[in-house]
């Protein structure tokens, strides 16, 4: 950037121009055949302190919207129509030079991104990941780094952060990554975050603690934040400004409360009207059990040293028995790192266990992989992070076809092929799209490929990680409907791990409360909900039925 143009952008600063101004935005994909508008003259501004929301359904151009803004879509594959602007502090960076958009990009506009697991690098430790931000943009030594690394660990609530240094991202719970990529961007103090779905993969406790983090440094900073999400309770609690988007353009946008208190747009209102309703089916209590586990314990070791001896064990699940009935719903609630995805892990023998586990009253857990492998078709799961759980090389009817196929389920390719347009058509996802790739789809849309792939087989067991904590409230309300109604004609059993209660309620009709892999509580979800009995469980439902009371407008943030 040349002397001219950096008093050029420090006059129209103090001018009164705002932080940020985007002006008819656009978005072009070529795919092949055709070229599609994902946005579409798009326009706002972001002052210094603000936060304005983004809003709108998976797939509406909120992400996409975001990524133009530091140049980070896939050129020449997107490309922008005459007229597209962005500019920064007087500064426009629509076609700036590389070398000056590197500079902006994490140091002065930082972005948290959606899916933390393929944000972070596998090969790299917590520490090198967040100190590279450090020793790039601040020169700091690398005693420093660490400092400073240690510093925003505790600060976006990462216990233990001095074992979490040399923690791999796989290594890592899905809420424990994205507090890491909140640390990462908020290193270099930035001007504007960029946060993409920031507490998508939180529990609600560490929910309310981030929140509170980024408006207590924006107080600090002055700092500016651009929020995408869609959780309208979220966007009610903390934003200033809101703009809703649909069909990568905006239909409506305004100060929180009037967008809220009076909407104009039929899709705004749709949007506020939309959330998982209902109550749990009424489960026989006495169908027999599908799956059960006594005394399951999963142990990681911590080894040290040369010879990398174990000097002491995580205890990520430390002794819980479980029970899963036919027809039933067990919701396992409980806060990130808590050992709610382990504890599904090992009863799927994905991973290794001690104790007993137990499918239709046949004793699993000394077979073999050989001997399980019959069994995988009957016992499914669908992962939390749908992006690292699709293959990126095979299309999406590959992908839900890929388990027919290995099982022998269909008789031929036409059957299989039939099989797989009815998975798709059940979960929401046009059977057209079938020939697609994931990397297509928004993250609401991939999620429910995965649910399609597990429901292809049609399993008598799913372990449900988090299936709609990637979802827009509409869609969480219109898949909460199909798993129930699944249930209803096959009589699954479904273990639902979740931090959003909401759903939980919506769908479980037996809930486990698990804290530093043990239960701490265990009942029907009414007892549970209405009349929590341990502090732990009284925390959870504080932090939730806040949450709850903001979006619907009894509390006054």
């Amino acid at each position: 950037m040349s002397v001219s143009e950096i008093g050029q952008s420090q006059v129209a600063a103090q001018a009164g121009e705002p932080l940020l101004r985007v002006r008819d935005l656009g978005v072009r994909f070529r795919l092949p055949g055709r070229i599609v508008a994902a946005v579409d003259g798009v326009s706002f501004s972001l002052d210094k302190g603000e936060t304005l929301a983004l809003v709108g359904e998976s797939g509406s151009g909120k992400s996409v919207t975001a990524l133009s803004l530091l140049q980070l879509l896939p050129y020449p594959l997107a490309s922008h129509p005459p007229g597209s602007s962005v500019v920064y502090r007087g500064e426009e960076l629509m076609g700036a030079p590389d070398r000056r958009l590197r500079q902006i990009r994490g140091n002065d506009i930082s972005m948290i991104f959606q899916e933390p697991m393929t944000s972070l690098n596998p090969l790299h430790t917590v520490l090198k990941q967040v100190g590279e931000v450090l020793l790039l943009h601040k020169g700091l030594n690398r005693e420093a780094a660490r400092a400073r690394t240690l510093e925003l660990l505790r600060l976006v609530g990462i216990r233990e952060p001095e074992r979490r240094l040399s923690a791999y991202p796989h290594e890592l719970s899905g809420g424990q990554r994205q507090r890491v990529m909140i640390a990462m961007a908020l290193a270099n103090d930035p001007d504007i975050l960029i946060a993409d779905e920031p507490t998508t993969a939180l529990d609600v406790t560490i929910q309310a603690q981030i929140l509170k983090l980024l408006k207590e440094l924006q107080r600090e900073l002055g700092m500016a934040v651009l929020l995408i999400t869609h959780d309208l309770g979220i966007v009610r609690k903390v934003a200033d400004r809101v703009c809703v988007m649909t069909g990568g353009k905006i239909v409506e946008q305004g100060p929180v409360e009037a967008i809220f208190a009076a909407p104009e747009h039929p899709y705004t209102r749709k949007l506020l009207a939309a959330e998982p309703k209902g109550r749990p089916l009424r489960a026989e209590a006495a169908a027999p059990v599908v799956l059960s586990g006594k005394d399951v314990k999963v142990h990681f070791p911590i080894k040290k040293g040369v010879l990398r001896r174990a000097v002491d064990y995580v205890r990520a699940v430390d002794g819980i028995d479980v029970t899963v009935r036919e027809g039933h719903t067990l919701g396992v609630v409980g806060e990130s790192g808590s050992g709610k995805t382990t504890l599904g892990l090992a009863l799927l023998r994905l991973i290794s266990s001690q104790g007993e586990i137990a499918f239709d009253g046949r004793q699993i857990q000394g077979l073999r992989s050989k001997q399980m492998r019959p069994l995988r078709r009957q016992m499914q799961i669908v992962f939390q992070d749908p992006y690292g759980s699709l293959s990126p090389r095979l299309s999406v009817g590959e992908i839900v076809g890929e388990g027919l196929q290995i099982h022998g389920i269909a008789s031929d390719a036409r059957e299989r092929e039939a099989r797989i347009v009815a998975a798709l058509e059940e979960v929401g996802i046009d059977p057209g799209a079938r020939h697609r790739y994931p990397h297509e789809f928004s993250g609401g849309q991939r999620q429910r490929i995965a649910i399609a792939r597990a429901m292809a087989l049609k399993p008598r067991f799913v372990v449900l990680d988090e299936p709609t904590s990637a979802l827009d409230m509409s869609v969480q309300a219109q898949i909460v409907d199909l798993l129930r109604d699944l249930q209803a004609r096959h009589k699954l059993a479904y273990l639902f791990i979740s931090h959003d209660l909401k759903v939980v309620r919506a769908l479980a009709d037996e809930v486990l409360v698990v804290k530093d892999g043990q239960v701490v509580e265990h009942g029907a979800s009414a007892q549970i909900f209405d009349d929590p009995q341990q502090p732990y469980t009284k925390a959870l439902m504080k932090a939730a039925f806040e949450l709850e009371a903001v979006e619907s407008g009894v509390v006054s943030m």
